[in-house]
């Protein structure tokens, strides 16, 4: 693991992000778990925690936080949301993260564009398997994949460092 140098932290990062409408709350964060034991996404990926991105942004680890692909990662289902005992809203502390992220240059707009539409493709994706899980039809089983495939091949944009 790196050394972090807080002399070479940005100690406002954590009033900036507090000041975005949807992040206010994100310092009552006490690193309870709740978020992480109840995301989806920290399920099958090891490396997604919450709480890390909160103690990132906390300690002024501005660069690491909005170049970080974590920010990038949440599946956008509200259930930490909803569950947190502090109110801190993470989804919505995220999506401060990620506006900060292409407003500062950090990733190129068309990188939130495409998150929008790929958490909505995501969905149908996810509907689509459940009915048919619930309601076997061979001839949807081409659509579904078609759907897979489709967003397999699309690329984001890689912005240049």
């Amino acid at each position: 693991m790196n050394k972090i140098k807080l002399s070479e932290m940005d100690a406002n990062f954590k009033n900036e992000v507090a000041s975005k409408s949807g992040a206010e709350h994100f310092k009552r964060c006490f690193t309870c778990g709740t978020c992480t034991a109840s995301c989806p996404v920290a399920e099958v990926n090891d490396d997604y925690d919450p709480r890390k991105l909160i103690r990132m942004i906390l300690l002024g680890m501005k660069k690491e936080t909005l170049s970080s692909d974590t920010i990038w990662m949440c599946s956008r289902c509200y259930t930490c949301y909803a569950l947190c005992p502090q109110g801190v809203k993470f989804t919505d502390v995220l999506g401060v993260l990620r506006d900060m992220a292409v407003k500062e240059g950090y990733v190129p707009r068309e990188r939130l564009e495409q998150a929008r539409e790929m958490d909505k493709r995501i969905q149908k994706l996810r509907c689509e398997l459940i009915n048919q899980k619930l309601n076997p039809n061979d001839g949807k089983k081409d659509s579904i994949k078609c759907l897979l495939e489709d967003e397999l091949n699309k690329k984001w944009i890689q912005e240049e460092k």
